[in-house]
């Protein structure tokens, strides 16, 4: 089991209160308290709540992890489906309640339609490229209903950089690794995508921006068709 998983079975089954630290392409490795995969309402900070009260529809959570945004979204009467990739964090969503859940990769979904795609806590990262943006929006394009909307949040970490951003890349692409009591997994790519950066590629695939809410750096961004 990668340690990802292995990490949010143990803390979900109570056998540790260990931290999940991930190595990073850019700096020092950075702890990730277990806890915050499994936060409550009103744990979440203001961004997210924001998030969730402009869901409507029926709705599919991308990349929901522990599900504790979609169980929230399924406790205020919301229809909500939950997918992810990890077997483990499957198997928690669905032994918490949470009763819609696949355990399947978003770009290979199909015969659903949806009026929301929820992404959270840096959502798009999953696409690894700023480029990734354009099949991100194609599948939407399929997914979604006529009036459908994409709810998403990022991050502008330019100050990573202090004014020297990389020559050969997107500044937002980065690489991460999973590490949990030893082990480390395979390093896997991520990417923030500034707003700008975002509304200018989204709005040349046929896709209205609007900012819903900035916080510091992170901000809730809302997409719809033109």
């Amino acid at each position: 089991m990668d340690p990802y998983s292995q990490a949010l079975k143990d803390f979900y089954t109570g056998k540790t209160e260990e931290g999940l630290w991930l190595n990073t392409s850019y700096g020092e490795p950075e702890e990730m308290p277990l806890w915050y995969f499994f936060r409550s309402y009103d744990e979440m900070p203001d961004l997210e709540k924001m998030a969730l009260s402009v869901c409507e529809g029926r709705i599919l959570d991308v990349g929901a992890g522990t599900g504790c945004h979609a169980l929230v979204l399924q406790e205020f009467g919301n229809d909500i489906m939950a997918i992810d990739t990890a077997p483990e964090a499957v198997a928690i969503m669905k032994d918490s309640g949470l009763k819609l859940v696949k355990q399947v990769d978003y770009f290979k979904l199909e015969g659903e339609k949806f009026d929301t795609l929820l992404c959270l806590m840096n959502g798009l990262g999953f696409i690894g490229k700023l480029s990734g943006l354009d099949s991100f929006l194609h599948k939407a394009d399929e997914l979604l209903s006529k009036e459908g909307q994409i709810i998403l949040d990022s991050s502008d970490i330019s100050y990573l950089y202090e004014g020297e951003k990389p020559a050969n890349k997107y500044y937002g692409e980065v690489s991460f690794q999973y590490e949990y009591n030893g082990t480390k997994g395979e390093w896997f790519d991520w990417v923030y995508i500034d707003m700008d950066a975002l509304a200018e590629r989204a709005d040349g695939l046929g896709w209205h921006t609007y900012i819903l809410h900035q916080e510091n750096d992170q901000y809730l961004a809302r997409l719809i068709r033109k």
